[in-house]
């Protein structure tokens, strides 16, 4: 090497590059780790160093060669180029290693309006120096490269303009617990901030991106989900979109339930005129949803829901397919079918589907929701009237349509109404659930808008979190995590701002979260099990018993402190009926585990001082934020032992945890026969969920003859979900026929409770 190459300092000046001092670096990463060579690295970064190279520039080719060379073999390099990366970031932040005083660091912060004021004025300069003791920098060690390279491009506090960054993660650990737990009695809530600060920078609680990017800036929106209903009505229409408007500029996801629009050539205005139908109304939600950017946090994304007997549905579910026209198309946004056991019996039984426009069929489409003994009747009422406009179809036509539109688009997805509310945490006839989410794991009441400031509609909010189960020893632990996770979101909830009323009142009143689970993958693969052969069942029903019961516990005792939420009342939890009770029976045939805690004192405790929270838990894909626990999707089997996911920063590579320990007793997503096996796990966590769970189904059409997923197959699926209780389905997947050994190349944000396309936490 030409020890006669200059470097570019950062203040300008030039001096002869200095081997000895990048060696010393490169040593001190590799410190502990197996099977990574220092000089490998210094080889490859050699050959790209130039006269008069900058010194970020050294620093950032010794961090991508050493993201080179992590592989299967040799999976610790992701560590030893996450520990180069923290050093580079430091340096970038404080212009030294060693983060600064939390105080100090906290006032500069303040000065500049980067951290909200409110730090200061609600903690003393002794708090501060407090806080400071609970962190330990080191953790930042902890970090794989795509970790980093998430938080760096996503959540730490940043100009996202020059690139410049200003904390590093224990900051954003350390402050996220501060602000969340401000309002608690000064003589606890330290105590409780370094709890939480311990669980999430241990990486035992997952948070979701809003959270991890607002919490302590002066942006105060943090809920990951947000479902808005429509009307109508051309007032509705409008109230929606610029709900839409509000909260994609507020970095939220967005659920639109559309459902209620009438159909094309329906009459308006005493038949003054005639209606255009759905299609223009979607194009303009499109063009809402589209307008703002999300501060580089996340792109805007929707899902629009609609009734499979939806008089339009045929031209409704071909609306992302690539042939048409634009005239025709809305292929920007994502599209939620609804279904209940009627349409499945026709399908079944081979009979047909009768179509309407809802504003021709009083009352069908609330009781399609609410009450389904109604909605059989009133369907079968309005076949029989032929004064009543309709389109009658061959159900398995309509069926084989809305599976092959999901199977071509990837993007079509399933909402089970009679689900939703049949074994929901909220009583029907008061508080319906008419939609989902973005990515469909939330299960909320909503009312429609009339206008913005309407205070009578109601749009739901859902806070998102999630445990890592790889992190769980005994399922105890999870109590623990249960009351953190609980209080700091619960706090959270009058912490932050609502930009529109209707989302105020109904956050407040009904106080709903959604707690769910990452690195489900990893924790099948300890404990030897599987997807794919009914091996997990058992231990799925044993661990979500315990979580939704830690869950209830702390929401209950919550309650006891501050008082159950406003709209206790319109839940099911007040009758005293819980998840266990209303679950789907088939689920018997597949587990006989029996329950393991005392649902029955809870249930009664429950009766008398009620829940802080509607609702506690929800399975979201947690694409992003598993990647900061170095930890496999939500509850999803991994493509590869090595994710490589596209970013803006590169291709990132991560291994699934224990690789080397624990490679033979992983089941990666296309070695799994079929969907059954997973169907079935999925149904057994709906059993104890009381909202929903982003689910998909995977074919690879190489296991079928001619290479086509047979049409039988994909309804054949849709029915097993239905029949073991799923809720929703999210993405449907086809293998392409890439390469799996170094993972699929997927988007990296198309997760997190809500995040670029896709919900993630």
């Amino acid at each position: 090497m030409n020890k006669s190459i200059l470097v570019t300092k950062r203040n300008g000046e030039k001096e002869p590059i200095n081997l000895d001092k990048i060696h010393k670096v490169i040593t001190w990463a590799a410190e502990g780790l197996d099977n990574v060579s220092v000089s490998q690295v210094e080889l490859r970064s050699h050959i790209q160093f130039y006269d008069g190279i900058r010194t970020s520039d050294i620093h950032e080719t010794i961090i991508r060669a050493a993201a080179d060379l992590i592989s299967q073999d040799t999976p610790d390099y992701q560590y030893l180029a996450a520990r180069l990366a923290i050093f580079h970031l430091r340096k970038k932040a404080y212009n030294q290693f060693t983060p600064p005083p939390l105080y100090e660091h906290v006032k500069k912060l303040v000065a500049s309006e980067r951290y909200d004021q409110h730090l200061l004025e609600d903690y003393s300069q002794e708090e501060f120096q407090q806080m400071d003791n609970m962190i330990d920098h080191w953790r930042d060690m902890d970090f794989s490269y795509a970790a980093v390279k998430q938080l760096e491009g996503k959540y730490l506090v940043q100009n996202r303009v020059t690139g410049e960054i200003y904390e590093s993660a224990q900051f954003l650990y350390i402050l996220v617990a501060a602000c969340l737990f401000a309002n608690y009695p000064k003589d606890t809530r330290l105590a409780y901030i370094k709890r939480f600060y311990d669980a999430v920078s241990t990486f035992k609680i997952s948070l979701p991106t809003p959270i991890m990017a607002g919490v302590r800036t002066p942006t105060r929106q943090f809920s990951s989900c947000v479902l808005i209903e429509c009307d109508d009505s051309l007032d509705s229409i409008n109230a929606t979109a610029s709900a839409i408007v509000k909260y994609v500029s507020q970095r939220a996801g967005i659920g639109i339930n559309a459902g209620r629009i009438r159909a094309l050539g329906s009459s308006i205005r005493g038949g003054e005129a005639f209606h255009t139908g759905c299609i223009p109304f979607y194009k303009y939600f499109q063009t809402a949803v589209k307008s703002c950017s999300q501060g580089g946090v996340r792109g805007g994304a929707a899902t629009v829901f609609y009734p499979l007997w939806h008089l339009e549905v045929e031209s409704l579910l071909v609306l992302r397919n690539n042939r048409g026209v634009e005239e025709n198309r809305v292929r920007h946004m994502d599209y939620g079918v609804q279904i209940n056991k009627l349409m499945y019996q026709r399908l079944i039984k081979n009979e047909n589907i009768t179509l309407f426009s809802p504003s021709d069929v009083p009352g069908l489409y609330d009781a399609f929701f609410a009450d389904q003994d109604k909605f059989d009747a009133l369907y079968h009422q309005y076949e029989q009237d032929v004064n009543i406009r309709k389109r009658v179809v061959k159900a398995v036509e309509l069926f084989a349509l809305l599976m092959q539109e999901r199977a071509s688009t990837g993007r079509i997805y399933i909402q089970n109404v009679d689900h939703c509310n049949t074994h929901s945490p909220f009583n029907p006839q008061v508080a319906p659930v008419h939609q989902s989410n973005l990515c469909m794991e939330i299960a909320l009441p909503t009312k429609p808008l009339n206008n913005i400031n309407d205070e009578k509609g109601e749009i739901a909010l859902c806070t998102l979190s999630a445990f890592n189960l790889g992190k769980i020893e005994s399922l105890d632990d999870f109590e623990e995590l249960a009351d953190l996770t609980v209080r700091a979101l619960d706090a959270l909830l009058d912490y932050q701002d609502y930009p529109v009323p209707a989302a105020k009142n109904s956050s407040l009143n009904r106080r709903t979260l959604g707690i769910g689970v990452i690195n489900y993958a990893y924790y099948l693969a300890k404990h030897g099990v599987k997807y794919s052969d009914g091996s997990a069942n058992n231990l799925t029903h044993r661990t979500f018993e315990a979580m939704q019961y830690y869950l209830l516990k702390a929401s209950n005792n919550l309650a006891k402190e501050k008082g159950a939420c406003p709209l206790f009342n319109e839940t099911t939890y007040s009758q005293g009926i819980l998840p266990i009770d209303t679950y789907k029976r088939d689920l018997d045939s597949i587990t006989k585990e029996p329950l393991h805690y005392d649902w029955q004192s809870l249930r009664e405790s429950i009766k008398t001082y009620g829940l802080r929270n509607s609702t506690l838990s929800a399975l979201m894909p947690s694409e992003t934020s598993s990647q900061i626990s170095n930890a496999t999707n939500g509850i999803e089997p991994p493509r590869g032992y090595i994710s490589i996911k596209a970013s803006k920063d590169g291709i990132l590579k991560q291994v699934v945890p224990e690789y080397n320990k624990l490679k033979d007793l992983y089941e990666l997503l296309w070695q799994i026969p079929n969907n059954t096996g997973y169907l079935h796990l999925v149904g057994i966590m709906q059993k104890f969920i009381d909202q929903s769970i982003s689910a998909n189904t995977n074919y690879d059409p190489t296991k079928f003859p001619n290479d086509k997923v047979p049409m039988k197959q994909l309804l054949a699926d849709l029915l097993t979900a239905y029949k073991y209780g799923v809720k929703t389905l999210y993405y449907h997947n086809t293998r392409d026929g890439a390469e799996d050994i170094q993972g699929d190349i997927q988007p990296a944000s198309s997760d997190d409770g809500c995040e670029g396309g896709a919900c993630k936490i």
